[in-house]
C-alpha cells in the first residue's frame, strides 16, 4: 500500500486521487497512520461484503434460535455467533 504523509496528500491531492484508482493509499500524520483513501468501486465492495456478512450472521442466529442453541444475554449471544463455525 502507498503511504503519503498529510502534508504530502494535501499538496499533491491530484496525484493522490490517481493513485487511489489502483490501491488504498496510507496517509500518515505525525507518523501515525490516520486515514485510507480508497476508490470508490473498492469502498463499494468494502461496503457489500459488510453487508453480505450481517446477512449470513442474521441467518445464522436465526438457526441458532431456532436450534435453541441461544443465551438470555445478548453480549453472549453475539460472542457465540461471531465465534461459531
Amino acid at each position: 500500500m502507498e503511504k503519503l504523509t498529510a502534508n504530502e496528500a494535501k499538496t499533491h491531492f491530484g496525484q493522490l486521487l490517481l493513485k487511489a484508482q489502483s490501491e488504498p493509499v496510507q496517509i500518515d500524520k505525525n507518523g501515525k497512520p490516520v486515514a485510507v483513501v480508497l476508490s470508490i468501486e473498492d469502498y463499494q465492495a468494502t461496503e457489500d461484503l459488510k453487508i453480505q456478512m450481517m446477512k449470513e450472521m442474521v441467518l445464522r442466529a436465526e438457526n441458532e434460535i431456532k436450534q435453541g442453541k441461544y443465551t438470555d444475554d445478548a453480549d453472549d449471544f453475539f460472542e457465540q455467533l461471531l465465534t461459531s463455525e
